[in-house]
């Protein structure tokens, strides 16, 4: 051992816990970790601003499963990575947010930039501390990632004050952090196996975090060998390929009716890794609280999960990743007649056909996103934020395989291009959509600046309706005809990725989107497609005029 500053010694941490990328905007509050990863190993992204380095570390970690790794400075810094926390938060996803902090001797001071990050961050994130002493960093750090990862997964933040990274201090280091799965108990799993042996309309519903490509593909071949109809909660499609036969659909903003009739049917969920929060259980809606008329099994790796919101009749403490394991040793229940799984998997294809819609307007949803279907690679990585622009993303496009989704439950906008930025620097050799609305890109569009510097090919296909969609839509169902504060006038974005050395092109009709699209592909540069929607496409079921009209006949 010898002695080290507490930035060298922090980014010697990062290394043993095998972290490979972090995003970051820089700061003078935390040059010290600036110095020290200067000679080390791990590949530093530059962001152009704290929420869209959070959003990448967000997403870091839901493509890896370990913690992504952001490092913002103090005050106005800590505050924009708020966003990024709070969808980390809501989706379950491990995250360490390093926040430079103001000296140690200088303390409730008000000093420059000061922050109380307890208290600002106490709510959203699994835990938050700050480092007094250099020699405490091996074990705090490593407690981070252990928290971090533990349970249901989440945010943490820890603070760090300049003068203590420039301190030295003489400390051995930590041991690598690895996840630490929770498996099911033998009487749990036995229990299992009797419920589904006695249930004749069984159905899964699968969510959360801490999933694997292994432990879908086990999931997949454990309902498919029981007859099982398999549906996914709100964006969490990538947990079952599209293609399965047992693959039903998903529990989402205005869902496939028979999908409802399909679980109200049912004698027994099994949910297996989610929540069940307030959209995928339609408001609280879909099953009756506390105790749901179906039979109810709950696999969560959180204790504390089980029966909060839902009391089950079986309650399983475990990872998807170890319960799914434990399934290849289950005894195979009776399977329930195969015509069920059938149907309903034939309702999920009629559903997401998007030749089956029709849309208002010379450039249609329907024919981008059939397109889209037809020229992407089944391992596209595709990145959304929040709009009615993504319910056509989400009815529409065929999640294939884990790993491939990036959209955020908590609905928030700004999400839809800094993802894309890690998606594509962690798979450099697979193509990533990101598929934004115009409002929602420009929340963080700066990002596109860091699209190039690192000459990350990605795709954003940007649509352009000329409002805030999504509030619009609603305007118009509870104050018809009365708009306020929901229009927008948006710049030319095809010269804006132009701008910034990216392809741009503009696309108004039909015709012209396959031709462009392979321009953009081609171009080998950050693209962005300017989509100029019409406004009356606000849904694939309803125009904004249909809405506006039921609501002022509803009122009349």
């Amino acid at each position: 051992m010898k002695a080290r500053s507490g930035g060298q010694i922090l980014v010697d941490q990062l290394a043993i816990h095998g972290v490979e990328h972090l995003f970051c905007v820089p700061g003078e509050s935390y040059l010290a970790v600036l110095d020290a990863l200067h000679d080390a190993s791990i590949r530093v992204t530059v962001c152009r601003q704290e929420g869209g380095a959070a959003m990448m570390a967000d997403a870091a970690g839901r493509l890896t499963g370990r913690p992504g790794i952001c490092f913002v400075t103090r005050g106005p810094g800590a505050s924009n990575a708020v966003h990024g926390i709070h969808i980390a938060e809501h989706d379950s996803t491990p995250l360490i947010l390093f926040v430079g902090q103001v000296g140690r001797d200088m303390r409730e001071r008000g000093a420059f930039q000061e922050m109380d990050y307890r208290a600002v961050f106490g709510s959203t994130a699994k835990w938050v501390t700050e480092i007094d002493d250099p020699a405490r960093i091996p074990e705090l750090v490593s407690r981070a990632f252990h928290v971090a990862c533990a349970g249901r997964p989440g945010p943490v933040v820890i603070a760090l004050p300049e003068d203590m990274l420039t301190e030295t201090a003489t400390v051995p280091d930590a041991r690598p952090f690895q996840p630490i799965e929770i498996g099911p108990g033998v009487a749990q799993m036995a229990g299992l196996a009797d419920l589904l042996a006695a249930a004749a309309r069984p159905v899964a519903i699968l969510g959360g975090s801490r999933w694997s490509e292994a432990a879908v593909r086990g999931f997949a071949a454990f309902a498919n060998d029981s007859s099982l109809p398999v549906i996914c909660s709100f964006r969490r499609q990538m947990l079952c390929p599209a293609d399965h036969p047992c693959y039903a659909g998903e529990l989402t903003i205005g869902p496939n009716p028979k999908l409802m009739a399909l679980i109200q049917d049912a004698d027994l969920i099994l949910l297996v890794g989610g929540r069940l929060p307030e959209i995928a259980s339609q408001g609280y809606t879909l099953l009756e609280i506390p105790a749901p008329r179906q039979k109810l099994v709950h696999v969560h790796a959180d204790a504390e999960e089980l029966g909060r919101v839902y009391t089950p009749d079986l309650g399983i403490v475990a990872s998807p990743v170890a319960f799914c394991a434990a399934l290849e040793q289950l005894s195979r229940p009776p399977a329930p007649m195969r015509d069920r799984v059938v149907a309903a998997h034939a309702d999920y294809l009629d559903w997401s056909d998007p030749a089956a819609v029709r849309s208002p307007g010379r450039l249609g949803m329907p024919h981008i996103m059939r397109t889209l279907r037809d020229r992407l690679p089944a391992d596209t990585i595709v990145v959304n934020g929040a709009g009615n622009y993504a319910g056509w993303v989400g009815r529409f496009w065929p999640y294939r395989s884990y790993g491939t989704q990036l959209a955020p439950t908590s609905g928030s906008m700004g999400y839809s291009f800094p993802p894309a930025v890690a998606a594509k620097l962690l798979h450099p050799d697979r193509t990533v959509l990101s598929f934004a609305g115009d409002g929602c890109f420009l929340m963080n569009g700066q990002e596109f600046a860091t699209a190039v510097q690192y000459d990350l090919a990605i795709l954003v296909v940007l649509i352009d309706n000329g409002m805030y969609g999504t509030i619009r839509m609603h305007q118009e169902r509870h104050y018809p005809g009365r708009v306020s504060a929901t229009d927008l006038t948006n710049p030319d974005f095809s010269a804006y990725a132009r701008a910034f050395g990216g392809h741009g092109e503009r696309v108004e009709a039909d015709r012209d989107f396959a031709p462009a699209l392979e321009r953009a592909l081609a171009s080998g540069k950050p693209a962005i497609l300017h989509c100029l929607t019409d406004p009356e496409a606000i849904t694939p079921t309803v125009t904004l005029s249909a809405i506006r009209e039921r609501a002022l006949a509803s009122a009349g």
